[in-house]
């Protein structure tokens, strides 16, 4: 009997990230100024944190969806139904 392991989709590498905009002849500085940024800097953070509008810059162009290269980011959440929501109190 065999088992069917899901396999979970991981997060590109930056520096596959940065190769796949460099063999399109772009860098994040081009990207940046092409999209009115002064700096790369939130191009470089996006790297190691959540930034939807540089994500779907960057994906776009690579002619993909974020979630393809962010898998982690844009998971669904899984909603447990069995447990009750916590009840928050107004304090006055």
């Amino acid at each position: 009997m065999s088992k069917h392991v899901a396999h979970k989709k991981e997060d590109w590498h930056p520096a596959d990230i940065k190769a796949a905009i460099a063999k399109r002849g772009a860098t994040f500085a081009d990207l940046a100024r092409h999209h009115g940024y002064s700096s790369t800097s939130a191009f470089s953070n996006t790297m190691k944190i959540h930034y939807p509008k540089i994500e779907r810059i960057i994906a776009d162009f690579l002619d993909m969806r974020p979630e393809d290269i962010w898998p982690s980011r844009y998971e669904e959440k899984k909603i447990d139904f069995k447990t009750p929501p916590v009840k928050r109190s107004d304090a006055a």
